[in-house]
């Protein structure tokens, strides 16, 4: 009569730990869950400073090719557009050196979610 019935627990008893597992399996699992979302958070970081700085690139290659007299056009109209074509908007174009055609770019692409913007940079101009 003295014994614990089964789910009454006793001070010392191992029975006074029921659910410590799942209460520490839940734990990890939440865990795991944030490290899983911020990582994902990362991703969409990274992701969108890639695109901003392959829009940069192009579109200072693009006015690079204007400037020198390759193409057509305005080299900073041009490179909005190409910018544009990638999803990205020229913060600054500046025809650095008219003579060798070398210019600069920024760019920004807007983050995903509620990510900030994202910033590109690029210098083209002609060979050395």
């Amino acid at each position: 009569m003295g014994d614990a019935r089964w789910g009454e627990s006793r001070a010392g008893d191992s029975w006074s730990e029921r659910g410590a597992g799942t209460a520490l399996m839940t734990g990890i699992a939440l865990l795991a869950l944030i490290l899983v979302a911020v990582a994902g958070v990362f991703v969409l970081a990274a992701s969108a400073a890639s695109k901003a700085a392959t829009a940069a690139d192009l579109a200072a290659l693009a006015a690079a090719d204007s400037a020198r007299g390759l193409a057509p056009g305005q080299p900073c109209e041009i490179a909005g557009t190409v910018a544009a074509q990638h999803g990205a908007r020229v913060e600054q174009c500046l025809v650095e050196d008219p003579a060798t055609g070398t210019v600069l770019i920024r760019v920004t692409v807007d983050g995903p979610g509620l990510l900030p913007r994202a910033a590109g940079a690029a210098r083209a101009g002609a060979p050395p």
